[in-house]
């Protein structure tokens, strides 16, 4: 099992996380469902501060799709041809 912090959309983390599409489009859909079969993700858990806070915030460089608000998140995955 691999471990890394990525930026991930805000966006992105109710259908991550809670398998909730509302909101999403077919290709952002698509964009997410690649990106945990390429990395064969297993976990991905939001950092938070003392108190259990996300601390979102603007990334030009979101590990996918454009520019948005992302959190740092812990990601586990399992290809090791990453």
């Amino acid at each position: 099992m691999n471990k890394t912090t990525e930026k991930i959309p805000t966006w992105s983390l109710g259908y991550i996380i809670n398998g909730d599409m509302t909101g999403l489009t077919d290709e952002e859909i698509r964009m997410i469902d690649e990106w945990l079969s390429k990395w064969k993700v297993q976990i991905v858990s939001p950092l938070t501060d003392e108190e259990g806070n996300t601390q979102p915030y603007f990334s030009r460089y979101p590990l996918f799709g454009l520019p948005a608000e992302v959190e740092d998140c812990d990601i586990l995955y399992t290809n090791d041809n990453i």
